[in-house]
């Protein structure tokens, strides 16, 4: 993993959120599919069948359900994710770790949270997390222009507004095409995946975040 060849002082490590620094998959995932097939039902007059195979489309060909909106119907981004991002009972919905904070206050360097999600929920999940402090930078998909990841585009708006060498960077995410983009583009990369099979594009693999400072202590014998 080239970065842990970098002083410490000066890695980058990008975090995205769902399923990375919190588990979505339990309470969080459920509510937003709601959501948005509620969304797809009223706009195009389907079942639930059909918006769910709508979404479910959208979100494997062009890493999130408004893409393929924007790019077949000419939707507007804001409207959707303002529309079909609702938490007003977050806090109870958030499953995280009590070790997560120690676990990145051992990382030295920047860290950063990338996500495809809109920044009102994103902030939302850090506060109820307790680790924003952590991160010196929130990049959304408002901050990528509704280019979510894996599109490099994304990408390289994060990487040239805050004049970071992608060499000095690892993404860490559970999604295998991010980790695949984040590759291409040079970076270092951590799958965090409770599967065992590897990865060619995966330097690292995590089941949690929590383990990440023990294995790059391991690997660059710096954490």
């Amino acid at each position: 993993m080239r970065i842990v060849s970098v002083p410490p002082s000066r890695r980058v490590w990008i975090f995205d959120l769902d399923n990375t620094l919190h588990d979505a998959r339990p309470h969080i995932f459920p509510a937003m599919h709601a959501q948005m097939n509620a969304w797809l039902r009223a706009r195009f007059g389907l079942d639930e069948e059909g918006a769910n195979a709508m979404r479910r489309h959208f979100w494997a060909r062009y890493g999130t359900t408004m893409r393929g909106l924007v790019r077949h119907y000419g939707e507007d981004p804001r409207r959707f994710i303002r529309e079909t991002h609702q938490f007003p009972e977050l806090d109870p919905m958030v499953v995280g770790e009590n070790a997560l904070h120690h676990a990145l206050a051992r990382l030295q360097g920047k860290r950063l949270v990338f996500s495809n999600a809109p920044r009102h929920y994103v902030e939302q999940v850090l506060r109820v997390l307790g680790v924003r402090r952590f991160f010196d930078a929130v990049y959304t998909i408002e901050s990528t222009r509704y280019r979510p990841k894996p599109a490099l585009q994304g990408f390289r708006l994060l990487l040239r507004e805050h004049h970071l060498d992608p060499h000095r960077c690892a993404l860490v995410d559970d999604m295998p095409e991010n980790l695949r983009a984040a590759k291409r583009l040079g970076m270092s990369t951590v799958w965090v995946s409770p599967e065992k099979r590897r990865m060619p594009f995966a330097d690292l693999r995590v089941t949690s975040v929590t383990q990440l400072p023990r294995l790059v202590f391991r690997h660059g014998h710096s954490a």
